[in-house]
């Protein structure tokens, strides 16, 4: 659905964005992440034929962005900013129409949209009175006018509280279900941890790795946590048990001991764990999580 090959952006010196090469497969949920102004919204306006590239060329959907035939391309594309602005005047509804008149779409998506955002009830009140929340769910439904195969969504969730959250999810996998390919960002990387197929991390507009979550996890060779709950003794029966295998000090918080260990070592260290036997009540292997995945590659 979406080809980069070798993309740059300069601004005068700066260079918002270096040599990205991506590739986004029709149909997937692909995250987005960096820290702010590692080059994510530029490669999204970049994307959307808003901003030219420097160097390189984006193709989306087979056609090139700054191709003839991107304008009839970019009507099944839907985009939700990061910074939601609307007319304070304007109701709901009437916001939702006028974007639907400049789309060339249907009014008549306007009411079932607001109702699937969550918006049916203040759909005729004035925007001036809109919650950030309340503005975030317009703003998705704006993206959603048309029914586009392909959308890209910058930090989404914002100002939504968790059900929302909640409820905006269960609308992308209905939409990923239908073939549509959803590109998003999020600083909120628990969030989109279990969410997304695959993800990318930039970094002062590099692309420093893409892949699954899993695949990025072995990549950076980050150790597993092994925490134990023991029901007799104490972490000396764990540092016994652990002698000889080249771990890193045993660190005990309250009941719980816990010790990291190199992804190679893990089977090996179940093994002399399951020695204690009823010494250990419970056992829990913590892999490491987005942000430490992304903390690992962006430091």
């Amino acid at each position: 659905m979406i080809e980069i090959s070798g993309v740059s952006r300069r601004y005068g010196e700066v260079h918002a964005v270096s040599g990205v090469d991506l590739r986004v497969h029709a149909g997937e949920v692909f995250g987005l992440i960096g820290h702010n102004g590692a080059g994510k919204s530029t490669l999204f306006k970049m994307m959307l034929g808003l901003v030219a590239a420097s160097t390189g060329e984006i193709r989306i959907a087979g056609e090139s962005v700054t191709g003839k035939r991107f304008r009839e391309v970019r009507r099944g594309i839907g985009y939700l900013p990061e910074n939601v602005v609307f007319h304070d005047n304007l109701t709901g509804l009437e916001t939702l129409a006028f974007f639907a008149r400049l789309k060339g779409v249907p009014r008549t998506q306007c009411a079932p949209l607001l109702e699937r955002v969550g918006l049916a009830e203040a759909g005729g009140r004035r925007v001036r009175g809109y919650s950030k929340g309340m503005r975030q769910r317009l703003g998705f439904a704006q993206a959603l006018l048309g029914e586009p195969r392909l959308l890209f969504l910058d930090e989404p969730t914002t100002g939504l509280d968790p059900e929302g959250i909640r409820e905006f999810y269960e609308i992308l996998r209905a939409l990923r279900a239908g073939g549509t390919t959803i590109v998003l960002t999020s600083h909120i990387l628990s969030e989109i941890q279990e969410r997304v197929g695959r993800l990318a991390i930039m970094k002062s507009g590099r692309v420093q790795a893409c892949g699954t979550v899993q695949a990025l996890r072995e990549a950076a060779h980050l150790p597993l946590r092994f925490e134990l709950e023991l029901a007799e003794g104490d972490e000396h029966c764990v540092q016994g048990a652990l002698h000889g295998l080249g771990l890193p000090a045993l660190r005990r918080q309250g009941g719980t001991v816990s010790v990291d260990c190199p992804r190679a070592s893990k089977m090996a260290v179940l093994r002399a764990l399951s020695a204690l036997g009823s010494q250990v009540s419970d056992l829990r292997v913590r892999e490491p999580s987005l942000e430490d995945i992304f903390l690992g590659y962006a430091s």
